[in-house]
């Protein structure tokens, strides 16, 4: 006992916990971002405390957060059911090692042919098959001028077929049956997911009749998309198109031949390559969607905001944005950065995992740990941010009315695992955001209560906004 003892005196500081749940009880479900930082007040920047059966390391700081998700030994996943047993290890999200490092080198690789880089000849290609599909929203949105109306469906309709051209090179019909399905099982899958949390921490409670349901429309849907995808894949074979990430990764399987390792067989498989198309459609249309709907939000309540917007477009612009035009509308890029400020659509951060027993700030990780880099905690705090709770984009412009980047912004996450689509989620938000303000004014139809739903992401409430035409 003592010996075990004197092992726990160097671990970070942290809440006790209860046998077997730990400390899963001293968390709200709805806000778990929000207990995680009330207990960050009270230990420090970097606790640590058990969930369940996961022991958990708590990063508050963003520079901490720079420093520990920058070194290979935190590139791992933590053992979450959700990532091993669910997921298999498969994918980019949940995949670890050579696996993992392989495909996101690809990822990006494919990405930037594509034209996802500042400087690359696809550049202007992937920005007119972006501003398409904005276009296309707001043909739609100019038959609703002057209704209520819920800017989800929309949002959801014409950035997942932004995505659906990038990663498959294919688009949907708004009533096509597949389409409508996949749309249904990605909000639902999010919610699921969110709800049963807990099963990664507890996994016998997959055995309980509620999480068993939940567990089985997660598995079930999986399934289904999967054998949607093997559809994809075969007219993707016939087609040999490489204008889109599954064409080029189809390309790159057939001329793969030497082993990178232990995770070979599995790099090279169907199964793979399902999960990574899955990975790169779902997470990308999820967060950005999110995002964007939060700023909408929040511009549509902040009337001198949504001014300084226009006034800004009036003296900068006589055509609607475009990326050529994204250093003459600092205040926009402004609104973009407050907006994934105040509303961390990833609030906990993505998970990472201690690949071996290392040592934070001093402290003794050991391995297997969950390490959380808590973004709602940074993105909140008060000593950084006068008023956190304001939205106050003119924190982001400098004396000279020049937009200023933050340190401490990291919605992107940050280190060897930074989300690898960071370039294409900035195009796309700049797209959208801006060609939508260019064309209209928006109202919020009613109050809202702007703490938003947590599940794997924040999302905004359900809400109506009124849209009308701006006289240019």
């Amino acid at each position: 006992m003592l010996v075990r003892l004197f092992q726990q005196r160097d671990i970070p500081p942290g809440p006790w916990g209860f046998p077997i749940v730990g400390s899963l009880l001293a968390l709200d479900s709805q806000k778990p971002h929000v207990s995680l930082t009330k207990m960050s007040e009270k230990y420090g920047k970097i606790f640590g405390l058990h969930l369940g059966s996961i022991y958990t390391v708590v990063l508050a700081d963003s520079t901490l957060i720079r420093d520990v998700l920058r070194r290979d030994e935190f590139t791992g996943r933590a053992p979450l059911y959700l990532t091993h047993g669910i997921m298999g290890g498969y994918g980019l999200i949940c995949s670890e090692g050579n696996l993992w490092r392989e495909h996101r080198k690809m990822a990006i690789n494919w990405l930037k042919m594509l034209g996802m880089s500042k400087y690359n000849e696809n550049r202007n290609s992937l920005e007119t098959r972006i501003v398409n599909g904005v276009n296309g929203m707001i043909m739609e949105m100019d038959g609703l001028i002057g209704r209520e109306m819920d800017l989800m469906p929309i949002l959801h309709h014409h950035l997942g077929n932004i995505l659906n051209d990038l990663i498959f090179g294919i688009k949907y019909s708004s009533d096509d049956s597949t389409w409508r399905y996949l749309q249904h099982l990605q909000e639902e899958g999010v919610k699921h997911i969110g709800v049963s949390g807990c099963v990664n921490f507890l996994p016998l409670l997959r055995y309980v009749p509620t999480f068993r349901r939940r567990i089985k429309f997660l598995l079930e849907g999986k399934a289904k998309t999967h054998t949607i995808y093997s559809d994809l894949i075969a007219k993707a074979c016939k087609e040999g198109r490489k204008d889109n990430i599954l064409g080029l990764y189809l390309q790159e399987k057939t001329r793969k031949s030497t082993p990178i390792g232990d995770d070979d067989e599995k790099c090279w498989s169907d199964q793979q390559l399902k999960h990574v198309l899955a990975d790169l459609f779902g997470a990308g249309l999820d967060t950005t969607t999110s995002t964007i709907r939060w700023i909408l939000l929040y511009i549509s309540k902040n009337s001198a905001v949504q001014r300084n917007i226009h006034e800004e477009m009036a003296k900068k612009l006589t055509t609607p944005p475009r990326l050529e035009h994204y250093d003459n509308l600092p205040y926009l890029r402004a609104c973009i950065a407050e907006g994934q400020r105040i509303r961390s659509v990833v609030p906990v951060g993505i998970p990472h995992g201690t690949k071996e027993e290392t040592r934070i700030d001093g402290y003794r990780i050991p391995k297997g740990a969950m390490i959380l880099p808590l973004q709602w905690a940074v993105h909140m705090n008060p000593h950084i941010w006068t008023d956190p709770d304001s939205f106050s984009p003119s924190r982001f412009i400098d004396e000279n009315g020049i937009f200023r980047a933050s340190q401490h912004l990291i919605p992107f996450q940050t280190g060897k695992r930074i989300c690898l689509g960071e370039e294409l989620a900035r195009m796309i938000m700049f797209l959208v955001l801006g060609n939508l303000l260019y064309h209209y004014e928006l109202s919020l139809a009613d109050e809202v209560n702007l703490n938003g739903t947590c599940g794997i992401t924040l999302t905004p409430p359900a809400h109506k906004i009124t849209v009308t035409r701006r006289t240019t």
